[in-house]
C-alpha cells in the first residue's frame, strides 16, 4: 500500500479521471487476485455511465406490490435540528434493484452473502430494442448471444449480461412499463429459458440484468428464467438503465448491491465504466 504523501503527489501529477480509471484497474486486480478468478482486468477508464433508475415513489412496481412502493418520513430538518434525517421504508424488489439466489431458492444465497468479486464483472449488453419496439413479447434467444459473440467474440469469463429492449422509455408511465391487457398479462420482453439455460450451462456469469420489470418476459406464468439463473448462485438486476448509452462489448460493471442482512434483494447502484 502506498504511503498518504506518494498518493498525494501522483494525484497532483496526473488529471483526477486518470487517477479515478487507474485505482479502478489496480482495485479490480487487487479483487479478481484475492478472490482466485481469473477475470479480464482493465485498463484506466475514461467513460463512467450510471444505469440506475432514481429510486421514487411513483417508479412501477410489480401488480400486487404498490403498497409497498417507496415511503419516506422526515424525522429533523437541518432548520429546526441542525441535520437532515428521514426513515424510509420500501420493497426489496423496487426500482433498479437485485435478486438474490434466495430470491427463488430455497437455502439460496441472501444479498450479503454474495462474492464481492462477482459484483464487478465484464459486461454485455445484447440489444433487442429493434424487435421489442415491434413486439412487446420480444425475448434474448440464444442466436442473440450466439450473434453478439461472433461480433465480440466468446462472452468474457464471469461477464454480466444485460438486455438492452428499450422498455426504459416507459419508465415514467406504470400503465405502459407494465403493459397489461385486459386479462391481467402482462407484456414486456426479457430472457428466454433457453437462453437463461445457455449462460448457466455452456457459459460463465455472475448474472443478467434487463431494463424491464423481471428477468423473466412479461407474460410469463413459470418464472423459469429466474428458476434456472438464481438456484445456480447467480443474481439478477431489473430495472436497469441507460444501457444504450454503454458499449456492447468492452465495458465493465459495478454493481453496488444490498448488504442488509436475510435480504432477498433490494436498490442496487449500477454503474458501468469504459
Amino acid at each position: 500500500m502506498c504511503a498518504p504523501n506518494v498518493m498525494a503527489k501522483v494525484a497532483s501529477e496526473i488529471s483526477r479521471r486518470k487517477f479515478l480509471g487507474l485505482a479502478a484497474g489496480l482495485a479490480a486486480a487487487g479483487v479478481a487476485r484475492a478472490s482466485g478468478h481469473e477475470k479480464p482486468k482493465p485498463a484506466a477508464f475514461t467513460h463512467v455511465q450510471d444505469l440506475t433508475h432514481v429510486l421514487r415513489h411513483d417508479f412501477p412496481i410489480w401488480p400486487g406490490e404498490d403498497e409497498r412502493k417507496l415511503k419516506t418520513k422526515t424525522i429533523y430538518t437541518v432548520k429546526e435540528n441542525g441535520f437532515f434525517l428521514r426513515t424510509v421504508t420500501y420493497s426489496e424488489h423496487h426500482g433498479t434493484h437485485m435478486d438474490a439466489p434466495a430470491h427463488f431458492t430455497e437455502g439460496g444465497a441472501t444479498a450479503e452473502k454474495l462474492d464481492a468479486a462477482n459484483l464487478f464483472a465484464p459486461l454485455a449488453v445484447i440489444h433487442i430494442h429493434e424487435r421489442a419496439a415491434k413486439d412487446p413479447d420480444a425475448w434474448v434467444t440464444p442466436d442473440d448471444i450466439l450473434a453478439w459473440e461472433k461480433k465480440y467474440g466468446p462472452l468474457p469469463k464471469g461477464a454480466f449480461v444485460a438486455m438492452h429492449s428499450g422498455w426504459e422509455r416507459f419508465a415514467n408511465d406504470q400503465d405502459k412499463f407494465r403493459n397489461m391487457d385486459a386479462s391481467g398479462t402482462m407484456h414486456f420482453p426479457g430472457f428466454s429459458p433457453d437462453a437463461a439455460q445457455m449462460l448457466i450451462e455452456e457459459r460463465e456469469i455472475v448474472g443478467i440484468g434487463v431494463d424491464t420489470l423481471s428477468l423473466d418476459f412479461g407474460a410469463s406464468k413459470d418464472f423459469k428464467v429466474h428458476l434456472t439463473v438464481l438456484p445456480a448462485g447467480k443474481y439478477g438486476i431489473e430495472n436497469l438503465a441507460n444501457l444504450a448509452k454503454v458499449p456492447p462489448a468492452g465495458a465493465y460493471v459495478f454493481i453496488g448491491g444490498p448488504k442488509v442482512e436475510g435480504a432477498s434483494g433490494g436498490p442496487t447502484r449500477a454503474i458501468a465504466v469504459w
